[in-house]
């Protein structure tokens, strides 16, 4: 489902902090896993997880394309779930002022993204399944 005009708060800045990320996550992730395991081939299907998850699940009007229509709530639950993935996974593998910077583009992603997680919160709790 295309969407011609999104009024979903979003902004440069938000989208940008928001990869950020998710690209961390989607490196320290797989990185931390595998420590953890023991074994690198952990790391695929935490990676496929990780970049799958957000690419599916969106809800109608916050992205252009929708594969799997999710509440507002959901959506917002998959962005802290990535943010929480990539500052635990970060402090599990690098060092600690890239830590720091990770905390830092996770306390902007969560700062500049108050508008649109409002907006997603609210108007988007119901009319996904209808």
């Amino acid at each position: 489902m295309a969407h011609a005009e999104l009024d979903n708060h979003d902004t440069a800045w938000s989208s940008a902090t928001r990869f950020a990320i998710e690209v961390i996550a989607w490196v320290a992730g797989p990185w931390a896993a595998a420590d953890l395991a023991g074994s690198g081939w952990v790391a695929v299907p935490v990676l496929i997880a990780l970049v799958a998850v957000p690419a599916i699940f969106s809800t109608p009007g916050d992205k252009n394309q929708v594969v799997v229509a999710t509440p507002g709530p959901i959506r917002v639950a998959i962005e802290l779930g990535l943010l929480g993935v990539a500052l635990v996974a970060s402090s599990l593998v690098w060092p600690g002022w890239v830590v720091a910077i990770v905390v830092l583009l996770g306390i902007a992603m969560v700062v500049t993204g108050r508008s649109r997680w409002r907006w997603l919160l609210v108007n988007n709790l119901t009319g996904i399944y209808s």
